[in-house]
């Protein structure tokens, strides 16, 4: 059935109730809220960045709680092996002997919390690659399938701290938004001292059950992009590779199709938060920098000139028209 008004109306509506709800469990991060409910509603993986502290955790926690998934939490350390992630076969008496029996490890779970995920060897990292592309594990050439939904939200400390390693770029594309968690300002930390005991996990109510949320994702497919948008994408994209544009001589490596692919369902999830029938060229510049910084490479001069991957894409935006000239618009009006 096509999306009617109304219908849109009443999921941004219940949409705003999960971010006012989660505004009460991490205070003074209403931009960061924003956009990892933009993340989840396009079905996508998060990478939160910043440093111990700052309420990565605690906002993963009140999510779970929000929208009453079940949820495991995984603490990468240097000594962490992949079998302690995807689960391994155990050998088990069975009616039919002594047999192997494959043991579901943490990651089999709708919301998953990968704390601290850059303190693991590459080698575990890696074996979450086919768990956030295809939603299942392979282990010893059984393939397992994962819950539905399934979410990885996973925690990160700046990579110049002792005892990270960083993640390979196969992994980092995997996830839609890459977030940063910044520091909170003193009215902030001021209410955060009135309202908060140390080592007392704040209270969430459950928002939205598993049906309720299914139903809005699979209304964020429906949302319209228009022709225009979409080609917007596509040269945004394009244009971070070289010779495509004078903003990617910083770039050494540009954005993969999957990051076009995430921009058209973050941008769909924002137009539907916004009670929007169709995606526009302002929800693409609201998610382009989530989507992209993580997922293009500068060249070694750009960074010893303080250039940032944040700042490359911001030229991208700023050097890329919104409409190729050859292309009607085609955006619908409400």
């Amino acid at each position: 059935m096509p999306l009617e008004d109304k219908d849109i109306a009443n999921h941004a509506a219940a949409v705003k109730k999960l971010t006012s709800a989660l505004n009460e469990v991490i205070f003074g991060q209403e931009k960061l809220i924003d956009l990892v409910v933009t993340g989840l509603l396009a079905r996508g993986h998060i990478l939160l960045e910043g440093l111990p502290g700052l309420g990565k955790t605690e906002l993963v926690k009140g999510l779970a709680k929000t929208l009453q998934l079940e949820n495991k939490r995984i603490q990468f350390t240097p000594d962490l092996l992949p079998g302690d992630i995807t689960g391994n076969p155990v050998l088990q008496e069975t009616v039919e002997g002594r047999k192997f029996v494959f043991q579901e490890g943490p990651l089999f779970a709708n919301l998953v919390l990968a704390d601290e995920i850059n303190r693991a060897s590459p080698k575990t990292q890696s074996a979450l690659l086919e768990a956030m592309q295809e939603r299942r594990v392979t282990v010893l050439g059984e393939t397992h399938d994962l819950p539905d939904p399934f979410f990885v939200l996973a925690t990160q400390n700046p990579i110049e701290l002792e005892g990270t390693y960083p993640l390979p770029e196969a992994q980092l594309d995997r996830f839609l938004f890459k977030l940063e968690v910044t520091r909170n300002s003193a009215q902030t930390l001021e209410k955060i001292v009135n309202n908060r005991e140390l080592g007392v996990e704040p209270t969430a109510d459950v928002i939205l059950d598993k049906s309720a949320l299914a139903a809005i994702t699979n209304a964020v497919r429906q949302i319209y992009l228009p022709e225009v948008v979409a080609n917007y994408i596509a040269r945004l994209v394009d244009a971070s590779h070289k010779g495509q544009s004078k903003t990617a001589e910083h770039i050494k490596f540009g954005a993969s199709p999957r990051a076009a692919l995430s921009m058209a369902s973050a941008a769909k999830a924002r137009a539907l938060m916004n009670s929007r029938i169709n995606a526009s060229f302002e929800d693409v510049e609201a998610i382009a920098t989530p989507v992209l910084q993580h997922r293009i490479i500068l060249e070694y001069n750009a960074r010893i000139d303080g250039k940032t991957n944040a700042g490359v894409v911001a030229e991208l935006l700023e050097e890329v028209p919104h409409q190729d000239l050859d292309l009607p618009n085609t955006i619908k009006k409400d």
